[in-house]
């Protein structure tokens, strides 16, 4: 790699670090932000659920648009969106406003996102690519880890809104640091379809509506009128798109088996991850009585562990299959998850730092080799769809797994984060089957 290569690298990375500092943030100081906005617990949730219907929303659309405007402008203008909404978050005074904010840092993050995993493939040649991909995954591991820390410290010393300021002087550093070092990739020739990017928009963002009120058991019928809205609009964007060589949701992808069960397996990995995070903060602070601080700490082992294992699975992924890989991170991080739902009534820190250690094991084994498994499965020229692809099947999988923690508090009560716990757990079990079954599959069109 040149000096600017690695600069380029840099770049992207603190992006990264980024959107993910500031998810772990947001999970960490969910219970005080509900107590200062005076809401419950469950609509609390709306400040994960409004960033991540903001991202699931616009990511493929700006995958598109980085198709054909240069994967680098978006990532620049996604950087400085993101880094403005943060601080109309930290200047949010009610639960709708900080909501709202998140919704437009969602769509600052979606942008960065989206183009993430196509720059690093457009630095790194195929056969190093899992190095590359295995780097990201330590930085999200890294920024998971200091997260909680972050979010502890500073809420020991201040209030939940200086949580979000801090973003303040990282998006300056990405955006100082990217703009005469990131990689130029080609535009391409095809033109933006307005009319499906609408389409896109209204039916993901349908979609984890929909989500986030069946997890608060709103009223049925809007609940069910999110639906169908989702249904109608997904029907009308398949039929928009189809025959287009390169269309803006890349279904043609999915006759690939090796693509689509990548998919299936990142959309239960992050639906497992998402229950826990969002519920586990709760737990330690409701059930177990311990402060924000503590909290703070007792999150920290998973984050820390998968910062150390990404590398690790990144480089034998470019050696060994990643169906293989995968199927065991998941199977661990599904025995991890059982056991922290069986804790005892009064676990020490020991206890449970132990098992968010073999959490963090499993589910950073798998996902560098996933992540790899994913942009090879996909012919070169589509690596915008299909890092778009990746990134809404993250939050796909982290907006489900948030909705179901809801649903859990709405309906188990005390016994509620065990129960999200459970289910997750339910969850990485479905994505090992998912990522085993890789090793058999056959794929027709690879070589298309």
């Amino acid at each position: 790699m040149t000096a600017r290569e690695r600069r380029g690298m840099a770049a992207i990375l603190i992006a990264v670090a980024l959107a993910t500092l500031d998810t772990a943030i947001a999970n960490t100081a969910l219970p005080s932000i509900a107590a200062d906005l005076r809401a419950t617990p469950a609509a609390s949730v709306w400040v994960i659920n409004a960033y991540q219907l903001a991202m699931v929303a616009t990511l493929l659309p700006f995958a598109a648009l980085g198709g054909i405007l240069g994967h680098r402008r978006i990532y620049l203008g996604g950087v400085a969106v993101f880094t403005v909404a943060s601080v109309v978050c930290a200047l949010a005074w009610s639960l709708p406003t900080l909501a709202a904010a998140r919704a437009l840092q969602g769509i600052g993050a979606a942008a960065i996102m989206s183009v993430n995993t196509a720059l690093i493939s457009s630095i790194f040649p195929m056969h190093r690519l899992g190095r590359g991909l295995g780097l990201n995954a330590l930085v999200v591991g890294v920024s998971f880890a200091i997260g909680p820390t972050v979010a502890s410290v500073i809420l020991s010393f201040g209030t939940w809104p200086w949580l979000f300021a801090v973003n303040l002087p990282i998006g300056l550093l990405a955006l100082g640091i990217a703009r005469g070092a990131l990689p130029q990739t080609p535009r391409g020739t095809q033109t933006f379809d307005r009319v499906a990017a609408l389409l896109n928009v209204v039916a993901f963002a349908a979609l984890i509506f929909a989500l986030g009120e069946g997890g608060q058991r709103a009223p049925l019928q809007e609940s069910l009128a999110a639906a169908g809205v989702f249904v109608v609009a997904f029907a009308l964007l398949v039929w928009r798109e189809r025959g287009r060589a390169a269309p803006m949701l890349p279904l043609d992808l999915f006759r690939r088996p090796m693509f689509a069960l990548s998919t299936l397996t990142a959309v239960c990995s992050f639906a497992a991850q998402g229950l826990a995070f969002v519920s586990l903060p709760f737990y330690f602070q409701h059930v177990l009585g311990r402060g924000q601080v503590e909290t703070g700490f007792l999150l920290t082992p998973w984050s820390v562990v998968v910062a150390l294992i990404a590398p690790l699975a990144g480089r034998l992924s470019d050696r060994y299959a990643p169906g293989l890989l995968g199927g065991v991170g998941l199977a661990v991080l599904s025995a991890g998850m059982v056991s922290l739902a069986l804790l005892p009534a009064n676990p020490s820190a020991l206890d449970i730092g132990i098992r968010m250690c073999i959490c963090g094991a499993g589910f950073g084994f798998f996902q560098s080799p996933n992540l790899k498994a994913l942009m090879a499965s996909a012919p070169r020229e589509r690596s915008g769809g299909a890092s778009g692809v990746i990134a809404t099947a993250r939050l796909l999988g982290q907006a489900t797994g948030a909705a179901l923690v809801a649903l859990c508090f709405s309906i188990g009560g005390a016994h509620g984060p065990g129960l999200a716990l459970a289910l997750g757990a339910g969850f990485a079990a479905v994505g090992a089957v998912a990522s085993w079954l890789r090793l058999v599959a056959s794929d027709p069109l690879a070589a298309a």
